[in-house]
């Protein structure tokens, strides 16, 4: 199996950081773990560094205070570029990504004819939601539908979270260059990655609402993609 990193963001889950772990450890046995832990003040950070004590393959990077997702993976991304690690992947510590579908989706990034970038779809043919009402599929969809279209993507689920990149494709993208945070961080890398050339896979999976502790989502989130998003499509209709 390819050296693999597994990146999970973490603030304020310590209910759901030590199943998330375990399930990542139990799919993928040989892989590493990486808990950058944003500053949270509900001991997600003790739980972290607990597990690190018990298991060599898990590892903490303790952040000052709340940096945002954005800042979160690509502190990880760093850390795993500067360990050689060949696969890179990222998944939510809520449990809303089931850690079953990382062999399948390693797979596909694995070899010379894998892809750069393989993304865990909701919105791909296969791919589903449970737990979310209407509306907020309703939402989801209308969102990655307006990227696409305002970007000329084919990437059904830009705002996803769960995803393997090569550490090729990290190290060919301008990641310094990278300011965006929540689902525009996500919209952001997979575009910067497809626009570049680059080969990205979605495997489609079934996204489960958290169980356990609060959403991190909120309107600041959404406006900010919005607005990011259309500046982008302005951008490249004016070099078209």
């Amino acid at each position: 199996m390819a050296r693999t990193l597994v990146i999970i963001p973490t603030y304020n889950e310590a209910q759901t950081i030590e199943t998330a772990v375990a399930g990542v450890r139990g799919a993928v046995p040989d892989a590493d773990v990486l808990i950058v832990d944003d500053g949270s003040p509900d001991g997600t950070g003790d739980l972290a560094d607990a597990l690190s004590a018990a298991d060599s393959r898990v590892s903490v990077l303790h952040a000052g205070g709340k940096r945002g997702l954005g800042v979160a993976y690509l502190t990880g991304f760093a850390w795993a570029l500067e360990r050689d690690y060949e696969l890179v992947a990222q998944l939510d510590a809520d449990g809303s990504h089931d850690p079953a579908e990382l062999p399948a989706m390693m797979r596909l990034a694995h070899g010379g004819a894998g892809a750069d970038l393989v993304i865990g779809s909701r919105w791909a043919p296969g791919g589903s939601i449970v737990g979310w009402s209407r509306i907020r599929q309703l939402i989801s969809r209308a969102g990655n539908s307006y990227a696409r279209t305002v970007l000329g993507s084919r990437i059904h689920d830009l705002t996803a979270g769960y995803r393997v990149f090569r550490a090729t494709t990290l190290r060919a993208l301008s990641l310094d260059d990278v300011s965006s945070q929540g689902y525009c961080f996500q919209i952001e890398i997979a575009w910067e990655t497809e626009r570049a050339g680059m080969r990205v896979a979605e495997h489609p999976i079934h996204f489960t609402e958290r169980s356990a502790g609060r959403s991190k989502m909120h309107l600041g989130i959404v406006v900010e993609a919005l607005v990011r998003v259309t500046a982008w499509g302005a951008t490249r209709r004016r070099r078209k």
